[in-house]
């Protein structure tokens, strides 16, 4: 038994520092979890009140980070889309030189939305009274007073860059990390796809956890044996990663059959970003499928999301076949991962009520990402 993980040393979750590549403590003590021990079974008791996390599983806030904002495709040379990411009301444009921008949706003048207005060049029009805007949010122009204003306006300008077939928006006020990249394609040629969108009746968190979660390949997925042994490591404040230290069984045929594909574990890593934004790598060792999920919350507090799928490019008219195989397998591993899990999503309450040596993975997960910093939902 490993009663011991739930045994660690009060820890003050909004003091603590976390240093890139640590292994995170396994439980989350002290100010958001009270661990006790209470059987023989590894049991103890939790009261865990939403409102008592600063950032998992709340509606309110979220942590600092990427979310994507919509697909690129659907947003063309001079087009504008309206916007709405945790309340905030944007106009999002794409310029005459294809890059992309996201204003704060109403016009400073008198609230009209920007998106009901006109792309020119790379700025953007409003439609009531035609004041114009560039993508650092400067109005630029104002035709009643003659063209260039005698007065400084402006609109407040997000940080928007365009990964992996997704338009996505820093969410805080600390300067942008990178994009999402699942690690061992970082400094690689790759080529993406966008897979299926979907909603989900559940908390990105929640969705996220699902993942880690090593008890339920047994129960839903029948993985055989203790194969997964989910490790984290603490990579920077919004990037954790969780490792897998598990043997594959061979006291079955389908365990043998795998053993075959791995020299040592079996490859499932997960990366995690700001909570809500995740990357699977998985396979046997000579070949190994890269997956996303971005996820981002709904003014219900749900899941939307956005798979994506990844493989290191391959040259020439082989290549691209390949390719195209390679990231339609990806495509329906992730398929066969969602199946099941569904059923939980759509009906969970959730609740971690009585967590047990088997959540450690959870427990580092709700962690590292208490420990971030928060950016609110829009009030008005």
């Amino acid at each position: 038994m490993e009663l011991d993980l739930l045994e660690t040393d009060e820890i003050r979750l909004n003091r603590q520092p976390i240093l890139p590549g640590t292994t995170l403590p396994s439980s989350p003590a002290g100010d958001y979890l009270q661990t006790s021990r209470t059987s023989p079974e590894d049991v103890c008791t939790t009261r865990t009140p939403r409102s008592q996390y600063r950032i998992f599983n709340r509606t309110d806030v979220v942590a600092e980070g990427w979310y994507w904002l919509l697909p690129s495709a659907e947003l063309n040379r001079g087009a504008v889309r309206a916007v709405n990411i945790l309340d905030y009301e944007l106009a999002v444009f794409r310029g005459a030189d294809g890059l992309v921008s996201a204003l704060d949706a109403y016009c400073p003048h008198m609230g009209a939305h920007l998106a009901e207005g006109k792309v020119e060049d790379n700025q953007l029009r409003c439609f009531f009274h035609n004041w114009c805007f560039d993508a650092s949010g400067k109005c630029t122009d104002i035709p009643c007073l003659g063209g260039k204003p005698r007065i400084s306006v402006s609109t407040r300008s997000w940080h928007v860059r365009e990964h992996h077939g997704l338009v996505w928006i820093w969410l805080g006020e600390g300067t942008p990390s990178s994009i999402p990249t699942p690690p061992e394609l970082i400094g690689v040629e790759i080529e993406s796809s966008l897979g299926n969108h979907f909603i989900k009746n559940c908390h990105p968190n929640v969705v996220m956890i699902n993942a880690i979660d090593e008890q339920h390949f047994q129960t839903v997925h029948r993985l055989p044996g203790h194969i997964l042994h989910m490790d984290p490591v603490a990579n920077s404040l919004d990037h954790i990663s969780f490792f897998n230290t598990g043997m594959v069984p061979a006291t079955q045929l389908i365990g043998r059959l795998l053993k075959s594909f791995y020299k040592n574990v079996l490859t499932y890593n997960l990366d995690y970003w700001s909570g809500s934004t995740g990357t699977v790598t998985l396979g046997p060792d000579f070949l190994h499928l890269y997956l996303m999920f971005a996820l981002r919350q709904t003014r219900e507090g749900k899941t939307e999301g956005y798979a994506v799928v990844f493989t290191k490019k391959r040259l020439g008219f082989i290549g691209a076949i390949i390719n195209s195989v390679v990231l339609f397998l990806t495509k329906l591993a992730g398929l066969y991962f969602a199946h099941g899990d569904t059923r939980v999503f759509q009906t969970i309450k959730f609740n971690f009520a009585t967590p047990i040596a088997a959540d450690r993975a959870v427990i580092s997960f709700i962690h590292h990402l208490e420990q971030q910093r928060e950016f609110s939902r829009h009030i008005e």
